[in-house]
């Protein structure tokens, strides 16, 4: 009668890592690596923990005050009122109007810069022509 071979499973059932060195300890220096980097993997989970909990309880903040979350932090204020101190030093006159007459004068603003630079073009390409002209006839 034939018998089956020795199963080699560990008493978990599973495989054993074949690729694994068998019996080796680890070196002083190897041992503090993967110490030191378990603890940097650890860190890093407990600080990603930690931003997931604020920013929780900032929309919870949020909407328990009936804020949209549209600006949900302090941060995001900042910067928007960052670009509109930003927008009242570009439009002309623009430091002496609300946050509206802002937007309004803003969109003439673009129009008429829109149209200085088409008169720009079409006087470039005037000149141009001239210049093309001037060099047929040999000047």
């Amino acid at each position: 009668m034939e018998m089956a071979p020795r199963s080699t499973a560990t008493s978990s059932d599973q495989e054993p890592d074949v690729g694994a060195p068998k019996n080796r300890s680890l070196s002083c220096g190897e041992h503090r690596e993967k110490v030191g980097s378990l603890a940097r993997a650890k860190s890093m989970k407990q600080r990603d923990l930690k931003k997931k909990s604020r920013r929780k309880r900032k929309q919870s903040a949020a909407a328990a005050n009936g804020d949209d979350g549209w600006l949900e932090d302090h941060d995001s204020k900042a910067e928007v009122e960052r670009k509109i101190v930003a927008l009242q030093r570009i439009v002309p006159g623009g430091a002496d109007l609300g946050v509206d007459k802002l937007f309004e004068e803003t969109a003439g603003y673009i129009l008429a810069l829109q149209g200085q630079l088409k008169a720009m073009r079409a006087l470039t390409n005037f000149f141009e022509g001239l210049e093309r002209e001037k060099r047929k006839l040999g000047g």
